[in-house]
């Protein structure tokens, strides 16, 4: 029987531009591998421009753990290795070519997901980062739906059927409980985990807000989460030996010319995914991702980022010029406060948003706004001060092992100071990760 969770505090915005329908299949022509995607570990390279790689293969290993691979989504050549400051490794690309499958040679369930690469689409609480794979997760929480502006399927419908295998397998790498949570309107049930009907505006589709829902997260405690797509792929590799590295992705936003779902390879070039998608002569942002935790991008040279699920288009709004400013009484202005009459018309239907801040940033004012859409049991405003002053002790009794960024996006969008939590809370997370 399914548990029901029903999370009351939060804020869905309603972005203009969700894509429906069925995905098309979309070959891109380069492929490529972040390895800032994956937190938590020293990345290094395991290849150079010019070496063949089949499908699965290791591009890069934990320097602390070495069995733990980030691997390559296509079969083909390594074209370039793109590094920055101080030769800092940005991506590694890669031509598709013949298609070639890398045998994983282990009967270990743990080697397994390391080789595959899927250890890496993990992520550890506390501190939000990939399993130390060392650990043993209290609990195992799987997420089956994504409840940020405009998403896609969490569950390519190509690997679905391996879900149940997936879920039996991780099972095994706890003594404690594995969680799926799901919307009730899903339909998704399992013998293998613990079904949480979870109910709600977003962030209710954050791990974070289902693991505080069920049972919070300790100093000393570990516990993992990952998307129900990691999990079918798991499924998948014990099933038939192999991955399926394919990804479908939600291309969205008001800027998009024609919202869509494509089916492509992980990593893909967003050139390839983008094609039509974008206005000439627009000054628009490009995220890999949704517009409250993904990452800007280059439409012509950059590619599609972890999770793999979604592109949004928004415009940048530099050329905005309305009348009256911020005193407008434009009723397609939104604001969660009632500040503009857009609340009489109703701030469900969709609005065209752009990527102004529309504000300036000035000191934190504890006015009590950023609870109203943080559903934790958490003084969110005492714990973003405790941050900034970099006081660990009261950090730690604030509750920061309970969070991750993607838990302060809401409030970050919400804020009135503009101040960047998601940033600080990586940083502040980051440091009390290294000292402990």
């Amino acid at each position: 029987m399914a548990r029901e969770i029903n999370i009351k505090k939060g804020l869905d915005i309603p972005l203009e531009g969700k894509a429906e329908g069925k995905p098309e299949p979309i070959k891109s022509e380069l492929v490529g591998i972040c390895p800032d995607d994956f937190p938590g570990y020293t990345w290094k390279c395991d290849v150079k421009p010019g070496d063949s790689v089949a499908k699965g293969s290791p591009l890069f290993h934990a320097k602390e753990a070495e069995g733990i691979k980030l691997v390559s989504p296509v079969a083909g050549t390594v074209e370039e290795i793109r590094r920055g400051e101080r030769r800092r490794i940005l991506a590694v690309t890669i031509r598709p070519g013949e298609d070639a499958t890398f045998q994983i040679n282990s009967d270990s369930l743990t080697e397994k997901i390391k080789l595959s690469g899927l250890w890496a689409m993990m992520r550890q609480r506390p501190f939000d980062v990939v399993p130390d794979d060392k650990a043993e997760p209290r609990d195992i929480f799987v997420t089956a739906f994504d409840s940020s502006p405009l998403a896609g399927n969490v569950i390519p419908d190509h690997i679905a059927e391996y879900l149940e295998p997936g879920l039996e397998a991780l099972k095994k790498l706890t003594k404690g409980t594995v969680f799926l949570a799901v919307r009730p309107g899903q339909g998704l049930r399992t013998r293998a985990a613990t079904v949480l009907d979870v109910t709600g505006p977003h962030p209710a589709g954050n791990p974070g807000v289902q693991i505080a829902a069920v049972a919070p997260v300790n100093k000393s405690e570990t516990v993992w989460t990952v998307d129900a797509g990691t999990v079918a792929r798991l499924g998948m590799l014990l099933k038939k030996g192999y991955c399926d590295y394919r990804a479908e992705v939600a291309v969205t936003g008001p800027a998009a010319i024609k919202p869509k779902k494509v089916l492509t390879e992980i990593g893909a070039s967003l050139k390839d995914i983008l094609k039509g998608e974008l206005k000439e002569g627009e000054s628009l942002r490009v995220i890999s991702g949704n517009v409250l935790t993904g990452v800007k991008v280059d439409p012509d040279t950059d590619f599609l980022r972890f999770p793999y699920r979604q592109v949004t288009i928004i415009e940048e709004g530099d050329h905005a010029d309305e009348f009256m400013g911020w005193a407008s009484m434009n009723p397609k202005k939104f604001s969660i406060k009632r500040t503009f009459p857009a609340f009489l018309r109703g701030l469900q239907k969709p609005f065209n948003f752009d990527a102004r801040i529309k504000g300036g940033h000035r000191a934190m004012i504890l006015s009590g706004e950023l609870d109203k859409v943080f559903p934790f049991d958490i003084y969110p405003e005492y714990l973003i001060k405790a941050m900034m002053a970099g006081d660990f002790d009261r950090m730690e009794k604030l509750g920061i092992y309970e969070v991750a960024p993607e838990d302060f996006a809401l409030p970050e969008f919400v804020d009135t100071s503009k101040h960047e939590l998601q940033k600080l809370t990586r940083e502040s997370l980051e440091r009390l990760r290294k000292d402990s």
